[in-house]
């Protein structure tokens, strides 16, 4: 053997040839979608609150989209938990997002922010919901992101589509969250 065509520095402390990923130290993230309509003391805000709070408790970061209603619940729950709560606001300002989310995007792009909201979610909450939400739902499943719905859309198909695949029915916020843990250790 010449000399210095020894063994590389890796190979002789016994480590592999091959490159070794870092571990993340980023957190998991899933998103929560719902009406910006709904009144903080309705009971679907109340259910997105408890679901932002278990969502903290198991260390997920909630991501939204900023505003009120299910939006602001849900942060709401995720920050006194003291969690993270991002929102992406459709605005250009970052003052407009509600007042718990820990760190918030804005956007400028207005209802096509629904798209940054949940493909920054590895999985999506749906907590009831109109419209917005519907949309929210579909490009979830379009990025192959698995949807709990919580007293939210229920939806039929046709072939393939019959049963709604990837669209996961909860009873409760306890429910909901224990089905998007369960997906993201899928």
């Amino acid at each position: 053997m010449k000399e210095g065509s020894g063994p590389r520095r890796h190979e002789q402390h016994g480590g592999s040839a091959e490159a070794h990923s870092p571990p993340s130290l980023r957190a998991r993230q899933v998103a929560v979608i719902g009406s910006g309509g709904v009144e903080l003391d309705s009971e679907v805000a109340k259910l997105a609150e408890e679901v932002g709070r278990l969502l903290a408790e198991a260390g997920v970061t909630v991501v939204c989209g900023g505003l009120t209603g299910v939006m602001e619940a849900a942060c709401r729950g995720a920050s006194e938990a003291g969690g993270v709560a991002i929102g992406i606001v459709p605005g250009g300002e970052v003052s407009d997002a509600n007042p718990y989310c820990t760190h918030v995007v804005a956007t400028g792009i207005g209802h096509a922010r629904n798209l940054a909201v949940v493909s920054s979610g590895e999985v999506v909450i749906a907590v009831g919901g109109e419209w917005g939400t519907l949309s929210e739902i579909g490009l979830a499943r379009a990025l192959g992101r698995p949807v709990v719905a919580l007293r939210s859309w229920t939806l039929r198909g046709r072939g393939q589509m019959e049963d709604a695949p990837g669209v996961l029915p909860a009873e409760s916020p306890r429910d909901a969250v224990d089905l998007a843990l369960e997906s993201l250790h899928a």
